[in-house]
């Protein structure tokens, strides 16, 4: 059963950062899901994909992993490209394309 540690990304539905600074460990799953046959729910034997582990830095997140013996990888996160442009870009003179309502 492998570990994986990763930062996760922000919400895209908000513009803040909440709930992204710190390193998370999951499990990746040991068996498939198996559906039940009568309702057609899904179901698992394996109890370590319901255990997400939060931490504060990615050190402690790698330390936690070695001290239990577990393998791991480590995913490092992708920074976004931010582009700045300014509502007054859409009319300026030579903008390239059409603007029109």
């Amino acid at each position: 059963m492998t570990a994986r540690i990763y930062q996760p990304a922000r919400n895209a539905m908000q513009s803040g950062t909440g709930n992204s600074e710190g390193w998370v460990l999951d499990f990746e799953p040991a068996t498939a899901r198996q559906i039940e046959p009568l309702m057609g729910w899904t179901s698992s034997d394996d109890t370590q994909r319901q255990v997400r582990l939060h931490f504060d830095t990615r050190e402690e997140a790698i330390a936690y992993a070695e001290k239990a013996g577990l393998p791991y990888l480590v995913s490092e996160p992708k920074k976004p490209v931010r582009k700045v442009i300014s509502y007054s870009d859409n009319f300026k003179w030579g903008r390239v394309g059409q603007w029109t309502h």
